[in-house]
């Protein structure tokens, strides 16, 4: 008997839901923001890795959350935009299954690099002269590449586990692919699914928040014991901005949590599923070059230049 798997190779997504008239607006408003965000994360990039004097772990480790943010964008944003476009919804299952990891694996990581993050804050803060020989390069690396092998992993589980189901659906209950929307293509039993992506929702929120809050409450004793005027505006400087781009991560969470409650208004809870993806990736570079004081002089200084060379 021919396997249920192999009925259709090619799924159909989901229109995003909006109004015939609204599609160019839509259309152009998510390019710019798209270009916008692609400008401004390599254009970060770009002075971190040009300036020696940023070759210090904290914008090293921070590199790692820029790139996240333009692969992340990248996965659903073009594919997006070209189906507005040419109204063509279709997309292989293999793509399909390729988008659902790096979608899941982009919000994962930003959890992952954000703890890696604050873990630097709190070495520079409470160990501070210690700090040169815990943040070594191999450290940087190491942290680095564990916050993207860790959630790769277990984001390749959950896929996996979706990706062994038989098929014997063809649309996608979304518009773009998730893992949710995999497993909904199959008619046999997801309890296994079901747990594993709950446990792995568990692991991956209250180790991020523990981490972080750990880290935040030591950094707060040791300010308040210390009562050093430097060692305050220090702490002040460089923890401000990654406890923002924190709470944005952990807002988008909750608000995309909370959109699937209104089933009754679909455009809205997409577009608004868009922005969450696309505003905190522009808010990251912008937040963190404003408040962190080394690497706002440096974009300064850049500007300055270019405003007296033109």
């Amino acid at each position: 008997m021919k396997n249920i798997s192999s009925i259709s190779d090619i799924l159909v997504l989901e229109e995003l839901g909006h109004a015939e008239s609204s599609i160019y607006p839509i259309f152009f408003t998510l390019l710019f923001l798209y270009i916008t965000l692609l400008i401004s994360n390599f254009g970060v990039l770009s002075i971190i890795i040009v300036e020696k004097s940023l070759h210090q772990p904290m914008y090293l480790l921070f590199c790692n959350l820029s790139v996240n943010d333009v692969i992340g964008n990248t996965i659903l944003v073009p594919h997006l935009l070209f189906d507005m476009v040419s109204n063509n919804r279709l997309i292989s299952y293999n793509n399909c299954v390729t988008q659902a990891f790096f979608g899941h694996t982009y919000g994962s990581a930003s959890h992952s690099i954000l703890i890696i993050m604050a873990i630097d804050r709190y070495v520079a803060i409470c160990n501070p002269l210690r700090y040169s020989a815990i943040m070594t390069a191999k450290a940087v690396v190491t942290l680095s590449v564990s916050a993207w092998a860790v959630p790769a992993v277990f984001v390749g589980i959950l896929v996996g586990l979706s990706a062994r189901l038989s098929r014997c659906r063809s649309l996608i209950q979304n518009f773009y692919c998730d893992n949710a929307s995999l497993f909904k293509l199959s008619c046999e039993d997801v309890t296994v699914n079901n747990i594993y992506g709950l446990f792995y929702t568990v692991v991956l929120l209250s180790s991020s928040m523990g981490t972080i809050a750990a880290t935040y409450i030591r950094i707060a004793v040791t300010c308040w014991t210390k009562k050093n005027a430097e060692l305050n505006s220090k702490a002040i400087q460089t923890c401000a901005s990654h406890l923002v781009l924190y709470l944005i991560t952990l807002l988008t969470v909750y608000i995309l949590v909370i959109m699937q409650r209104f089933p009754d208004n679909p455009f809205l809870r997409k577009f608004i599923s868009i922005l969450f993806v696309l505003v905190p990736a522009h808010l990251n570079p912008v937040i963190y070059g404003l408040h962190t004081k080394h690497l706002r002089l440096k974009i300064l200084q850049l500007v300055g230049r270019k405003i007296t060379h033109s």
